[in-house]
């Protein structure tokens, strides 16, 4: 499958993505060309109507301005200037003759400017930051580095927006820390080996084993099979699927893993479910397997299928070879539960240095499985663990303490209040890097 990958770009940033693209093969580039920042919306609104994208890179602005209209399926990398390019932007201004400080910045991580300033050995004091906030207008980003100059006499300023750069020219000496080559770089391959991963593993082979559940021993189960069988051959989603005869309570369905998830919502709820209780009275278990071979799908399946049926009510699981199990999925949207079949010395290691139980730790290696590397914030992370929003903040410190997860942004919902931080989970790369429990 051809990977398609969007960028929205300031035009006066083109040259130096396209530096940073040449050593990016296998992969269409399309282009999204902005001189004003209420150009941004429209734009990528007629992108996404003529391109089935398999990915999308921007900044922060154009993330801002644009949020509401991404795919909830669409691989997205906001691209933020790192360390090393502020870095070199006291470096320029340095050869420039200017002072390092006092110096005014905007965009940039309050986390970030301290690393810089402490390795640069700079007076952070003299150092005044304005973190990103969608909801600050460009006015109120040069009113801060305007007052800022006035009060200290600052020889210049370090601005990510072009909109600030232009509106200051003439009356503050501006340099502009946009990232280079290395860091767009590193965002685009990022981005295009998640996106041959999530399609690898789309295009990996699954089962699914759909059971009526017997509750008359004088039920006929031959009928509620041929009904159960007519209505999966009925459903267009399951057009693509090779249906066949089980045993006499049910049928198993052969398919692309990339078509259960369709046809359950990303793992969330089983329509059919409903649909098979409502017309033709029969309640369903169902389970899908996911593995290496046929038959280790059907057998994962049929477990799954088996735990399913535990349930009080028409429900679904799914169980990987991988050891992720999701469940219980029902005729209706529902909370999902992650869990590990067999934990492991690796995990079991790992939760041990972390201060958690594996199960926990498996549930977040689970979810960051689902997550396809987005960021998540703490309020996020504990509604999908189904714990309080305190819990979830005492758990992200205790991950952050075990080096389990990274601060890599922030966004704010409303102009009042303190921004939210997001955060990136490393469980599934510390169990890789772990082959001892420490």
């Amino acid at each position: 499958m051809a990977i398609v990958i969007g960028l929205v770009i300031h035009a006066s940033h083109r040259t130096v993505f396209e530096e940073a693209a040449r050593t990016l093969s296998g992969v269409r580039l399309e282009w999204v060309v902005y001189e004003h920042e209420d150009e941004i919306r429209p734009r990528v609104q007629e992108l996404l109507g003529r391109e089935q994208l398999s990915g999308l890179l921007l900044g922060q602005v154009p993330f801002a301005k644009s949020r509401d209209l991404l795919p909830a399926d669409l691989s997205v990398t906001v691209t933020k200037s790192a360390g090393f390019d502020l870095s070199i932007a006291f470096f320029r201004a340095l050869a420039r003759g200017w002072r390092a400080t006092p110096v005014s910045i905007d965009t940039f991580d309050p986390e970030t400017v301290d690393e810089v300033a402490q390795a640069l050995q700079l007076d952070r004091g003299q150092v005044a930051c304005l973190p990103y906030n969608p909801e600050r207008s460009v006015e109120e980003v040069v009113d801060f580095h305007r007052a800022f100059q006035e009060r200290t006499g600052a020889d210049y300023a370090i601005s990510l927006r072009t909109a600030v750069t232009a509106r200051l020219a003439g009356s503050v000496p501006v340099l502009n820390a946009l990232y280079g080559p290395a860091t767009i770089r590193a965002n685009l391959h990022e981005l295009a080996l998640r996106i041959q991963s999530r399609q690898a593993s789309a295009s990996r082979f699954a089962a699914g084993v759909f059971l009526v559940v017997t509750q008359d021993a004088q039920a006929d189960l031959d009928r509620a099979r041929i009904g159960l069988m007519n209505l999966l051959v009925n459903t267009p989603e399951f057009s693509d699927a090779w249906i066949e005869n089980r045993d006499r309570r049910g049928v198993v369905v052969f398919a692309h893993k990339a078509l259960f998830e369709h046809v359950t919502h990303n793992w969330v709820s089983l329509p059919i479910l409903g649909q098979a209780q409502e017309a033709l009275g029969i309640r369903l278990a169902a389970g899908f397997g996911v593995g290496a071979s046929a038959r280790t799908c059907v057998q994962l399946a049929e477990w799954a299928a088996s735990r399913a049926e535990q349930e009080s009510a028409p429900s679904a699981y799914l169980v990987e070879d991988s050891g992720v199990i999701i469940g219980p999925m029902s005729g209706v949207a529902s909370p999902l539960a992650f869990t590990y079949r067999d934990h492991g010395g690796d995990v079991e290691g790992l939760a041990r240095r972390a201060g958690l139980s594996a199960a926990t730790l498996s549930r977040l290696a689970a979810l960051e499985r689902s997550l396809e590397g987005r960021l998540i914030s703490p309020s996020d992370l504990a509604a999908s663990l189904g714990i309080t929003d305190p819990s979830g903040r005492r758990l992200i410190r205790k991950l952050s303490e075990s080096g389990l997860v990274t601060e890599e942004g922030s966004e704010q919902m409303h102009r009042k209040g303190r921004p939210t931080r997001l955060y990136r989970l490393g469980i599934g790369s510390a169990l890789t890097g772990e082959t001892s429990p420490s």
